[in-house]
C-alpha cells in the first residue's frame, strides 16, 4: 500500500510542487508508521527505462522466478496475518507493489480472494485511480504512472481468463461507485491526455538518482533492485537488452493508457447503472467551443479536441488507436461534428487507407474497424464532396500504379475495391463485402471527377462479379445434371447460396453505377468512357429478373451515348470520344432516367457489441502490452489464433 502512495511524495515534503529533475526530501515519519524507512529501504522498484527495457522472453522468466513467491503468500499463514493486521514477513514483501505480483496471483486467486489480499485493510483500487488523476506526469513521476496504469490493467484481467463475459466482476465494481464514481471523467481525461501527449519514457539517468544518505523516499524505493529482482532478468544466461523494448514500443506510457481507457469504455452496464467510463467517453466536449452548454449527462468533461485529433491521426498505425477513432466518431457526437467539420480530413483518411491498402499484413479486427470508420464518415454528404476536392500527389505506399495526381475520393475507391477483389480471392468475408460496397454506395451520388484508374476499377470489379456468376452458374448446372442421374441433391442448397451472395453483390455495384450516372452523370466522364468500353458486360443481365429495373437506366445511358458516338463517325481517337461524351453529357435529359430511392447505408452495431469489443480489447493487451506476459495455455477469452 505504501507504493501506491509515493506520489504524495512527488509533490514535496512541504505540499509544494518540484520542476523535473528536482530531487523532493520527505522528512522521516515515526518508525511506527507505514512510511517507515526501514521498512520501505527494501522494497523492491525498478526505475522506468530499466521496467520498460523487459522482453517478452524476461516476463516469462521473472513470472517463472516469482510465482513460488506468491503461492506462499496465498498460504492460510499468510492470510491470517492479513486479517490480523499483522506485518507480512519481509522476504515475502519485497515484491509486492510490483505489478507482476498481481498478474500472478490472478493465475492463482479467485477475484474475491485478490481483493481480501490487497484490501486487507479496507483499501480499494481506487487509489490506483486517485493516483492517476492526481500526480502531474513529469520524468521523475513516469515510472510511477506506469505502474498505476499497469496495474489496474492486470486487475481487470480476470475477464482473460474467462470464457463468457464477466459483467459484475469485484474489480471493476470498485472502479464504478464509490469513490471512483466520483473520479471517473478525470480519469477518462487523463488517460487521453497520456495517450495525446506522446511521451516517451524519459532516460534513466533522469531519473531517481539514489541518494547516498537515503534521503528521497521514491529513491529508497528504486535503491533494493540490484540486490533484488535483477538477477531474476538475467536467469539461465539469457539477459535483457537495454532499449530493445523500448524501440519497438518507445511511448509504452501512452499506449498503456489507450489500453486501460478502451477496456474500461468496454464494459458492461451493470444491473443497476450504466457504465460511468462509457458515459464519459461518449459525452466529453470540446475546451475551443465556446458556445457549449452545460452537459446534462453525467461524468462529462472539456478536453482539446484538436490535440485528440493530431493524435489520432499520428497513431493509426495501431489497432487500438483505430479503435479509438471508431469508439468516438461511433458514441461521441461531439467529436464525430469536430471531424467532419475539419478541412483536412487527409490527414486521417489516409492512414486508414493504408491500413486497408496492406490488408495483407493486418488481422482481420483491424481491418473491419478501418472500413467501420470508413462507412461511419460516408454517410455525411459533406465529407463525400470535400474527398474530391483533395488533390493528392505521389501516394507512396500505393504501389499497384504510379498516382502522380489523384483525388482523395478517387484513391478512397481504389483501395476499398482493392479489399473487395482480395475477400473474393482469400477471405470472402461476406460482412466485409457489406461494409465496402455500403461505403461506396454512401459516396456514389457525390462522386466528382473520378480518375480514369478509379473509373476503371470500378467496371473491372463489376466485370470480375459478372465472370465469378457465370462460373458459379455453370457449376450449379453440373452440379444438377450429376444430381438428377444420382438422384443425390445435397449440394444443391450450397450452389443456390452461392448464387445469390454473389448476385447481392452484383445488384449493389449496378445500384452504384446508376446512382453515379442518375446524380453526378456530367462531372464524371472517365466513368462514362470505362462503361463504354465495357458495355458487353452488361448484356446478359438486362433481361435477369433480379436487375430488370435497375439496368433500365444503365441501358439508357449506353445506348444514348453509343448513337452519338456512332454519329461521331469511325476510328474516333480517345481524345475524340472524351469530347463525344463530355458534350453528350450536358445534351442528355435528366427526365429520360428513372428515378430511384437515395442509396444510403447507415452503421449501427450489434444488439451485444460487448461480444466482439470485450475478447478484442484483450488480445490487443495481450499482444501489445509493455513489461506483461501471460500464459497463453490459461487464456479462455479468445483463441490463440485469433487476431
Amino acid at each position: 500500500d505504501a507504493a501506491l502512495r509515493s506520489p504524495v511524495v512527488v509533490a514535496g515534503g512541504d505540499g509544494c510542487k518540484h520542476q523535473p529533475g528536482e530531487r523532493p526530501v520527505r522528512e522521516p515519519k515515526h518508525p511506527c508508521s507505514d512510511w517507515s524507512r526501514s521498512d520501505l529501504g527494501e522494497r523492491a522498484f525498478l526505475e522506468p527505462a530499466d521496467l520498460l527495457h523487459l522482453l517478452h522472453a524476461d516476463a516469462k522468466l521473472l513470472e517463472e522466478a516469482v510465482t513460488p513467491l506468491a503461492r506462499t503468500l496465498k498460504q492460510p499463514q499468510i492470510w491470517e496475518l492479513r486479517r490480523s493486521g499483522q506485518s507480512v514477513p519481509r522476504q515475502n514483501q519485497r515484491t509486492e507493489d510490483f505489478h507482476g505480483m498481481p498478474r500472478i496471483f490472478i493465475g492463482e486467486l479467485s477475484e474475491e480472494e485478490l481483493h481480501l489480499h490487497f484490501c486487507y485493510r479496507e483499501r480499494a483500487p481506487g487509489t490506483y485511480v486517485h493516483l492517476i488523476v492526481e500526480v502531474p506526469l513529469l520524468d521523475i513521476t513516469y515510472n510511477i504512472l506506469f505502474e498505476a496504469v499497469t496495474t489496474l490493467l492486470v486487475l481487470l484481467s480476470y475477464q482473460l481468463f474467462h470464457k463468457e463475459i464477466l459483467r459484475e466482476g469485484i474489480i471493476y465494481r470498485h472502479l464504478s461507485t464509490g469513490r471512483c464514481l466520483s473520479l471517473t471523467s478525470r480519469l477518462v481525461k487523463t488517460l487521453l491526455y497520456n495517450f495525446i501527449r506522446q511521451e516517451k519514457c524519459p532516460p534513466a539517468t533522469h531519473v531517481l538518482h539514489p541518494q547516498s544518505d537515503g534521503g528521497g523516499l521514491l529513491y529508497g524505493l528504486a535503491s533494493g533492485v540490484a540486490s533484488g529482482l535483477w538477477s531474476v532478468f538475467t536467469l539461465g544466461g539469457v539477459a535483457s537488452r537495454p532499449g530493445a523494448e523500448q524501440e519497438q514500443n518507445p511511448l509504452p506510457l501512452s499506449n498503456q493508457s489507450l489500453l486501460l481507457l478502451l477496456v474500461l469504455a468496454n464494459q458492461t452496464d451493470a444491473a443497476d447503472c450504466p457504465n460511468p467510463y462509457r458515459q464519459a467517453v461518449t459525452c466529453f466536449k470540446n475546451t475551443q467551443d465556446s458556445s457549449s452548454m452545460p452537459s446534462p449527462q453525467p461524468h462529462s468533461f472539456q478536453i482539446n479536441f484538436n490535440s485528440v485529433y493530431t493524435a489520432l491521426c499520428e497513431q493509426q498505425r495501431s489497432d487500438q488507436a483505430t479503435l479509438l477513432l471508431y469508439t468516438l466518431l461511433h458514441q461521441n457526437s461531439n467529436m464525430r461534428t469536430y471531424i467532419l467539420s475539419r478541412t483536412d480530413t487527409e490527414n486521417l483518411v489516409l492512414p486508414i487507407l493504408e491500413i486497408l491498402y496492406h490488408v495483407e499484413e493486418r488481422n482481420s479486427h483491424h481491418v473491419y474497424m478501418a472500413l467501420i470508420i470508413l462507412l461511419i464518415l460516408t454517410e455525411d454528404d459533406t465529407f463525400n464532396r470535400s474527398v474530391h476536392e483533395v488533390t493528392l500527389k505521389n501516394i507512396s505506399w500505393y504501389t499497384e500504379r504510379v498516382l502522380t495526381e489523384i483525388s482523395l475520393g478517387s484513391l478512397l475507391i481504389l483501395v476499398v475495391i482493392r479489399t473487395i477483389q482480395f475477400n473474393m480471392t482469400r477471405t470472402r468475408d461476406k460482412y466485409l463485402h457489406t461494409n465496402c460496397l455500403a461505403a461506396l454506395a454512401n459516396m456514389s451520388a457525390q462522386f466528382r471527377s473520378l480518375h480514369q484508374y478509379a473509373a476503371q476499377r470500378i467496371i473491372s470489379l463489376f466485370a470480375l462479379l459478372s465472370k465469378k456468376h457465370n462460373k458459379v452458374l455453370e457449376q450449379a448446372t453440373q452440379s444438377l445434371s450429376r444430381t438428377l442421374v444420382d438422384e443425390d441433391r445435397s449440394a444443391l442448397p450450397d450452389y443456390a447460396q452461392d448464387v445469390s451472395v454473389i448476385e447481392e453483390v452484383i445488384r449493389m455495384m449496378l445500384e452504384i453505377i446508376n446512382s453515379c450516372l442518375c446524380n453526378s452523370l456530367h462531372l464524371n466522364p472517365n466513368l462514362l468512357y470505362s462503361l463504354l468500353y465495357k458495355r458487353e458486360l452488361f448484356e446478359q443481365f438486362r433481361s435477369h429478373p433480379c436487375f430488370q429495373d435497375i439496368m433500365q437506366n444503365i441501358d439508357t445511358v449506353i445506348g444514348f451515348f453509343s448513337l452519338r458516338l456512332e454519329q461521331a463517325g469511325n476510328d474516333l481517337s480517345v481524345e475524340r470520344v472524351q469530347e463525344v461524351i463530355k458534350k453528350g453529357a450536358v445534351a442528355l435529359p435528366k427526365e429520360r432516367l428513372k428515378k430511384f430511392p437515395e442509396l444510403k447505408f447507415k452503421y449501427v452495431e450489434e444488439e451485444q457489441p460487448e461480444d466482439f469489443f470485450i475478447p478484442y480489447v484483450w488480445s490487443l493487451i495481450f499482444n501489445s502490452a509493455t513489461g506483461l506476459h501471460w500464459s497463453s495455455q490459461s487464456i479462455q477469452l479468445f483463441s490463440m489464433d485469433s487476431p
